[in-house]
Parts: C-alpha cells; sequence; structure tokens
C-alpha cells in the first residue's frame, strides 16, 4: 500500500469534520500528487502535538520561517509508510525527542490553511504525541525555539488552530 492510498483510508475513516475531511478527499483525487511538496494547488502534510507525559504541558516550537508557535508537523517524505508515520518522524526530528507514541485512534484533528506561494494550502492531518517521562527536547534547525507551555498558557501564544487541536487533544486523552 502506498503513503496516498494509506491517507485516503486515514480519511475515509476519520470521524468529524466532515466537510473539510471531504475537501481532503477531493483534493487528493484530483491531484494523484497532492501528498507532495511539489504539488502547486496545496499538498498534504502531517504534525504531531506533543503533549509531555503528566499531560499538563505541550511542547511547541517556534517556526523560523513563520515566527509562530505550532507544534511540530511537516511535509510527508517517500519513506513515509502512513500519515501517521509522518507525523511521528516530523515530531521527533524537531523536538529531539526519541521514544515519542502516538495517541490511539488515528488522527486528532483536520486542519487546512493557506500558505504563500508557490503553493496555496497544507492539507494537515493532525495528531498527538506523548513523550516519554523526563524527555529532554533539543531545538532543530527548522526552529528559533522550542518550550514546553502549561495548557492554560497556549492560547496566549499560539493561533486559533493549535488551540483547537490541544482542545481535540484533551478530549482524547
Amino acid at each position: 500500500m502506498s503513503l496516498y492510498d494509506d491517507t485516503v483510508l486515514v480519511l475515509k475513516g476519520y470521524e468529524g469534520q466532515e466537510e473539510l475531511r471531504q475537501a481532503y478527499l477531493d483534493h487528493l483525487a484530483a491531484h494523484p500528487d497532492g501528498m507532495w511538496k511539489a504539488c502547486h494547488a496545496g499538498h498534504v502534510t502531517a504534525s504531531a502535538l506533543v503533549v509531555d507525559a503528566e499531560h499538563g504541558r505541550v511542547l511547541l516550537t517556534l517556526h523560523r520561517k513563520l515566527r509562530m508557535w505550532l507544534q511540530m508537523g511537516g511535509h510527508c517524505e517517500p519513506g513515509d509508510a502512513t500519515p501517521a508515520a509522518a507525523a511521528l518522524r516530523e515530531a521527533t526530528e524537531e523536538s529531539g525527542i526519541p521514544g515519542l507514541t502516538l495517541l490511539p485512534g488515528g488522527p486528532v484533528r483536520l486542519d487546512r490553511h493557506p500558505i504563500p506561494a508557490p503553493c496555496h494550502w497544507h492539507f494537515d492531518i493532525q495528531y498527538a504525541a506523548v513523550a516519554p517521562r523526563g524527555a529532554a527536547h533539543a531545538i532543530s534547525d527548522e526552529s528559533l525555539d522550542l518550550r514546553w507551555f502549561a495548557y492554560e498558557g497556549v492560547a496566549e501564544v499560539a493561533d486559533d488552530s493549535v488551540v483547537r487541536l490541544l482542545e481535540a487533544t484533551r478530549a482524547r486523552l
């Protein structure tokens, strides 16, 4: 099975956000290359909100290009077998934390957002991951900073998409 095929299956099995879920499926049906950064009409990305083992804080990255506090995530790569694998790879690379574990139950949310040209849209499949107890993080080249935030402090630093992801994650925990 290909990453494309697995992504379609994940989306078909995802419950909630029906209109947005259908927009993802329509995009992939219209763009066989819609998984990849080279698709300028938009492409699928995968991300994961990293939660500490005690479930009281999240790790956010100050994105180097966007200068915004966000969850870890990015583009799918040919070696990714599933969108979950892409999200876990991105979260591990960007957090520097080995041993992250995705929450069971598949994606937590979907979030489609515009991005600067030449591409138009990111179709983000969002997961949540739990860090092992005592995990130490390390700033990657893609980040200006990496910091733990108490749940209550996220709305003060991050945009609404991160706040919605946190709310959906907390409901899943």
